[in-house]
């Protein structure tokens, strides 16, 4: 029997979710935590940037609007550092075609816009994950 999405025999896959909406951060954790993930969740942009640097996940999930930095500001720090190549898929609100432009201009790997479907998040994060492996 293989091992859940999330997990390898070794150790679960590591995911960084960063949100200020708690419910949202509570949601995206809860439906990785199930799908056998190691979650780090966090509530702004600098303890995001924090988190990242103190111990590198194999990927992230950032809000664009959050306090402190953005999870724009927190991408393009990943981008500049050692850990360029974790894949990252941005969170938000914001739809227009120049905020998703901006995404992935700055070097998103994956946008999605809210409200979005849980199991399509799962869906684009284990997509994300098996094409970095």
């Amino acid at each position: 029997m293989s091992a859940p999405a999330g997990q390898s025999d070794a150790s679960p896959v590591r995911v960084l979710v960063a949100d200020d909406d708690a419910d949202i951060r509570d949601l995206v954790e809860f439906k990785l935590t199930q799908a056998g993930y190691a979650v780090e969740a966090v509530a702004d942009g600098i303890g995001a940037w924090e988190a990242f640097a103190a111990n590198p996940p194999q990927l992230a999930v950032l809000d664009v609007m959050m306090p402190g930095l953005s999870g724009i500001d927190v991408l393009r720090k990943i981008r500049e550092s050692e850990y360029a190549s974790v894949p990252v898929l941005l969170l938000s609100a914001k739809s227009r075609d120049s905020d998703v432009d901006t995404g992935f201009a700055v070097g998103a790997d994956d946008y999605v816009v809210k409200p979005f479907s849980p199991r399509e998040l799962l869906h684009r994060v284990n997509g994300m994950l098996a094409r970095a492996r």
